[in-house]
């Protein structure tokens, strides 16, 4: 039995496809699969129903594709732990930036960190929290920023900054008079919101249920992004909220329409994310130590009560 094998084994359970599993390991499929037959044959079991379309797993090959991930795994962090004891900081990083994060902050960090560690190969890929949670566990991705807690015991999370939400209400609005205002002020009905698997909009779901119950049909209007809330708001369809990053790049004209929280203001914890075996920690710390220098000077808000990002509609 080798990793090589074990790694061939993983690429067709994810692919479902061994032509597909071949080109991912840049490898030929009779090569690849002549390999996985030898593994096979050694352990007299078959791991893969080739008579399915697409191929599945048997029952005591999903058992070892457990195993096998465990496996590749630790062996890609040989390398890791002697990187730690040269004191290099390089490599290739896997990094997962949730949507709502990614075109404020990437922006204030990204070409700064590249300049102090240019030996680092930074791979960054926006993805929801839910595909972040799955790809942290199964070895896909080194780290993520994403709005925390996320309440995974298998993860874990170093505090980056909380970010205040900022209601954008335009004239016509009847909180639009108050200069401040209060969780208690909103209204699930007026609140214009991104689409679903959004955390962001979990998390003003989850505020808004604090001082109003919460049915589905009482959603209108949603959007994928902020720039298109905030145009739909100006129309007079209602309010939104916005994390506190993303009012610095509005127009003059509208920052007219912001309106802040009396304290402690509603925030979203963002943090850095991985998975509690990881071990390309030097890495991680020097990533941390960059973003939170770059947003000491953007966020200063203290005064906050931390919003889950968590839905928790199901479970109420």
């Amino acid at each position: 039995m080798t990793i090589t094998q074990l790694r061939y084994v993983l690429a067709v359970a994810e692919h479902k496809n061994f032509t597909k599993a071949a080109e991912k390991t840049f490898v030929t499929q009779p090569t690849l699969s002549m390999q996985i037959q030898k593994l096979e044959e050694e352990l007299d079991i078959l791991i893969f129903d080739r008579g399915k379309k697409p191929i599945e797993l048997t029952e005591i090959g999903n058992k070892l594709v457990n195993q096998a991930r465990n496996i590749v795994n630790e062996s890609e962090r040989i390398q890791d732990i002697v990187d730690q004891q040269k004191g290099f900081i390089g490599g290739e990083f896997k990094l997962g930036v949730i949507p709502t994060v990614m075109p404020t902050l990437l922006p204030m960090f990204l070409n700064n960190f590249i300049k102090k560690f240019p030996k680092v190969k930074l791979k960054i890929e926006e993805l929801n929290t839910d595909s972040i949670v799955e790809q942290l566990l199964d070895g896909h991705l080194d780290a993520a920023i994403a709005a925390t807690p996320l309440e995974n015991e298998n993860l874990k999370e170093r505090v980056l900054y909380y970010e205040p939400f900022v209601g954008y209400i335009p004239p016509n609005h009847r909180l639009s008079k108050k200069k401040k205002i209060d969780v208690a002020d909103l209204d699930i009905d007026d609140m214009l919101l991104l689409e679903d698997g959004h955390c962001f909009r979990d998390g003003i779901i989850n505020l808004c249920k604090t001082n109003k119950s919460y049915e589905d049909d009482h959603f209108q209007l949603e959007s994928g992004s902020f720039e298109t809330l905030i145009k739909l708001s100006n129309e007079g369809l209602g309010m939104t909220l916005l994390p506190y990053l993303h009012t610095l790049d509005i127009k003059n004209n509208e920052k007219e329409n912001l309106h802040h929280f009396n304290e402690p203001s509603p925030a979203r914890e963002v943090s850095l994310v991985f998975h509690k075996s990881e071990l390309k920690m030097h890495i991680i710390d020097v990533l941390h130590s960059t973003i939170a220098g770059v947003i000491k000077g953007a966020i200063t808000f203290q005064n906050v009560e931390i919003i889950s990002p968590i839905s928790k509609i199901k479970s109420d």
